[in-house]
């Protein structure tokens, strides 16, 4: 066919929609490597202790009703998490991971010509949500690799319709303190939805931090979203929450899927919930090894930022054979799981995830060899 020709109507395809072609799909970490049987995986932030024993019988339990569909309204796990938290349970939103609820958020109250506004170096689901309902993502600069409250309200426009916060914020681990994201709040239009994405709030022990519950009680322009991808350990499960204004949850029930919390994720989140000392003790175990972890690499000479998370952000030397995409080659090889983070924006870094005890010192050991400090 010359180009002077008209395609024939069976050689056309379909055309997605103006700026999904745009999108970077998201990558998650690796999981396998070839030719290594014990993998150590510390890429995904994945609990380090994984499920709740209960939460697992809880899980097996349900293997003979899979053929049934679930409570469309994950009624149970609502009541359990308002019990837990102290919540009402009409406000609670439950969706298949909080994923959902960042793409629903978006799809609810953004779209051409809107603006979503986030963190400089904030987690890749916010751009890709807003790119997917024609919306343009917009980031604000950090300070020393934490969120900058000026800096968001000052690249707020009459076009922002989302402003997403991660409290702790995914990939560095620092947090704001409950004042600032006051202050935060308060400097926002009230049209403005701000979303405080809360995944890492149970491993956060620094006393003026607040995961959001307060905020959305007294406004009507706020969503708090949690996991039980983390500390629950249920990431295969895809379990998530939101904590709402009643205007915001009407409108995300209005737009969720019917059935969009499986049965069997329901019931493993429920009895994780009640399972207050293992996640106690999931929360000690991190409590330990994350400063463990970062002492350990701080010797080595890597830069890290204070994280309140179960994971750490180490900045790499850019000196040919040491930088972060060496590092994680040289670990690989060894069959330790880390994730790079140029997608982030941060080229010379690595996201390691704290696992057990003895994952954490081999790492740190292999990093020694590594770096010639062995």
């Amino acid at each position: 066919m010359t180009s002077t020709e008209t395609p024939s109507p069976e050689s056309r395809q379909p055309v997605a929609r103006p700026g999904v072609l745009d999108i970077a799909p998201y990558v998650g970490g690796e999981s396998k490597v070839a030719g290594v049987n014990r993998v150590i995986r510390l890429a995904s932030n994945e609990g380090a202790l994984g499920p709740s024993p209960k939460a697992i019988e809880a899980y097996k339990a349900l293997s003979g009703e899979i053929h049934r569909y679930p409570d469309g309204g994950s009624a149970a796990l609502r009541a359990a998490l308002a019990g837990r938290f102290g919540l009402e349970a009409e406000r609670i939103v439950c969706s298949g991971g909080s994923d959902e609820l960042i793409t629903l958020l978006t799809r609810a109250y953004a779209g051409p010509g809107d603006e979503v506004l986030y963190s400089q170096h904030g987690f890749l689901m916010y751009p890709i949500a807003a790119m997917g309902v024609g919306a343009t993502p917009v980031t604000a600069p950090e300070t020393n690799l934490t969120t900058n409250v000026d800096a968001l309200l000052a690249a707020v426009t009459e076009r922002t319709k989302l402003v997403f916060v991660a409290n702790p914020n995914n990939p560095t681990g620092t947090y704001l303190s409950a004042a600032e994201m006051a202050r935060l709040h308060a400097g926002l239009p009230s049209h403005v939805v701000l979303v405080i994405d809360a995944a890492y709030a149970e491993y956060v022990g620094q006393h003026d931090y607040e995961p959001g519950i307060e905020l959305v009680r007294r406004s009507t322009n706020t969503v708090m979203t949690r996991t039980f991808s983390k500390i629950y350990a249920l990431g295969g499960m895809r379990v998530g929450w939101a904590y709402c204004p009643d205007n915001i949850a009407d409108v995300l029930n209005r737009l969720r899927n019917p059935f969009n919390v499986n049965a069997a994720g329901q019931a493993a989140a429920v009895a994780a919930l009640e399972d207050v000392e293992f996640a106690e003790a999931s929360r000690a175990h991190n409590d330990k090894w994350l400063p463990w972890t970062s002492e350990g690499l701080t010797r080595l000479g890597l830069k890290l930022t204070p994280s309140v998370g179960n994971f750490v952000l180490a900045q790499f030397p850019e000196t040919t054979g040491h930088s972060a995409d060496a590092a994680w080659d040289y670990l690989k090889s060894r069959g330790m799981l880390t994730r790079k983070m140029g997608s982030y924006g941060l080229p010379n870094a690595l996201r390691i995830t704290i696992g057990t005890g003895d994952e954490m010192k081999a790492v740190v050991d292999a990093l020694s060899q590594f770096l010639g400090k062995s």
